[in-house]
């Protein structure tokens, strides 16, 4: 039973994104990820300035008269958000908490897929896959995604991208539209990385905050693990610790970017202190103009 307190925020939240969504994305989303192909649709008579090439030669051979054949774009899609529901998504120090975020946008791309007749679903995961929801069209559908991702207590709170592709590969067997929304701090993913993105047409979302970048100087501290939950005392005024952190974040960082530049695939830093249609809006307008 949701409190009510709760309710008000996700039916505050649900609306927000579905009029985000309505307003700015729809045209750019539709443009930006194409059906998978075209589809005959009819004959109809020649009309002036149809391309010849599109004569019926055999219906126009039995009438009499040219007939072209007429094709559509087969629009209708599946779009897959893979979630990432590990501990350390419960935090932030600016706006919001990764995982405020990562709904944000989860929303906004489900109403966007419904909008365009495209189905979607999701997959919640951390170190294993917490969660299905088959894909669907429709408001309350969307409804009922939203409210999982803000009331799912996963049973771990560790984090397994290698896990999530692999179980997203062995059942979604068609190619499908799919975007990772984590903070991707995981690696070891390489091989099922690779797989995916030669199957599916992969878009991955980053949602880093920005104290996780760089260690402050303010002395000890002691710090806890959301993943783990391992408590530390550590003296942050050290230089060389905070520039062992910088170099760890910078390589986590340098590893993803590499993966994904070498297979095509898109990558977008969304940041709990920074907007969220601007950095998506070139994520859109580039993919149209690729295409």
């Amino acid at each position: 039973m949701l409190s009510t307190e709760l309710l008000k925020k996700i039916q505050k939240f649900h609306f927000r994104t579905r009029r985000m969504a309505s307003d700015l994305f729809a045209g750019q989303y539709e443009s930006a990820f194409k059906g998978q192909g075209i589809e005959f649709a009819e004959v109809r008579e020649y009309q002036s300035g149809d391309d010849i090439r599109s004569i019926d030669w055999n219906v126009s051979a039995r009438f009499g008269h040219p007939f072209v054949k007429v094709f559509h774009e087969e629009r209708e899609q599946t779009v897959i958000l893979l979630l990432d529901l590990s501990g350390s998504h419960l935090f932030g120090t600016r706006r919001r908490f990764k995982r405020e975020l990562l709904a944000e946008v989860a929303g906004m791309l489900a109403f966007l897929a419904i909008r365009t007749n495209d189905k979607v679903g999701a997959l919640l995961f951390s170190s294993k896959v917490e969660k299905y929801i088959p894909p669907k069209k429709g408001v309350s559908h969307v409804w009922r995604l939203i409210k999982e991702i803000f009331t799912y207590e996963p049973a771990d709170l560790h984090t397994n991208i290698d896990e999530v592709f692999k179980y997203l590969n062995r059942v979604v067997k068609r190619s499908a539209i799919v975007f990772l929304i984590s903070d991707c701090m995981d690696k070891d993913f390489d091989r099922s990385l690779r797989l995916t993105a030669k199957k599916h047409d992969l878009t991955i979302i980053r949602v880093p905050d920005p104290a996780e970048e760089e260690l402050p100087d303010v002395g000890l501290i002691h710090i806890k693990d959301p993943e783990t939950g391992q408590v530390a005392m550590i003296n942050t005024g050290s230089r060389e610790l905070r520039e062992k952190w910088r170099i760890e974040r910078r390589e986590n960082r340098r590893y993803l970017e590499g993966q994904t530049r070498r297979l095509g695939v898109d990558l977008v830093d969304l940041k709990t202190d920074g907007p969220v249609i601007e950095p998506l809006t070139r994520l859109f307008d580039q993919r149209r103009q690729r295409q």
